[in-house]
């Protein structure tokens, strides 16, 4: 959770989405199967990449995942007070999103390639995650992994079915990156709540 409404990352990325589609006079049917692509390459995406990250983290002891959730909190809190933006090449991201056509195929890949701008806003935090679920059953582990991420892309799908049209989204969207402070805040905290549980003995 506190992965998803970390503003700075996701809520920017999507913003960037919808501006592009209004630019566009994109219809509402269009709307959604664009949004859907999108959302769909983004957790598919980081899927696997906890799937590799699981395999790291069963190398990982369980208390240093714990200082690594206070420091990745901290750093949270820190950069989002400071509104400092943890996304890789914004640039190239905007104009790839601006250029790309208003297909499923084209969102999707274009989804695909925005994970990896995501990367520097959620890898502490998934990294954490994905060490602490590796030291119980593997089975579990990859269900664990599948829920963080209906979680982690939980507030685009309701962005996108709630709102009636891409103006009334991209308010919605922009409404919450205004308040990315008091976000990031937030998810700071849960991570360094996180990192107190699993150094004091927290089981999975």
């Amino acid at each position: 959770m506190s992965d998803s409404i970390n503003p700075p990352c996701t809520f920017v990325i999507y913003t960037m989405l919808l501006i592009a589609l209004s630019v566009r006079n994109v219809e509402k049917k269009q709307l959604y199967i664009v949004g859907s692509a999108f959302i769909l390459a983004v957790y598919i995406s980081y899927y696997l990449l906890g799937v590799g990250l699981l395999y790291l983290g069963q190398y990982i002891p369980l208390w240093f995942a714990g200082f690594l959730a206070i420091a990745f909190g901290v750093y949270t809190i820190v950069t989002g007070i400071m509104e400092k933006s943890r996304i890789a090449d914004k640039k190239g991201i905007r104009r790839k999103m601006f250029s790309t056509e208003a297909t499923f195929l084209s969102s999707f890949f274009l989804g695909v390639v925005v994970s990896t701008t995501l990367l520097p806003c959620s890898a502490g935090s998934y990294l954490v995650y994905a060490t602490i679920i590796s030291h119980g059953s593997r089975a579990l582990a990859f269900l664990l992994l599948a829920l963080y991420n209906i979680i982690f892309v939980l507030p685009l799908v309701l962005i996108l079915l709630t709102m009636g049209s891409i103006s009334e989204s991209k308010r919605f969207s922009q409404a919450l990156v205004r308040h990315s402070r008091e976000l990031s805040v937030v998810a700071g905290i849960l991570l360094i709540g996180i990192g107190v549980w699993v150094l004091m003995g927290g089981s999975v």
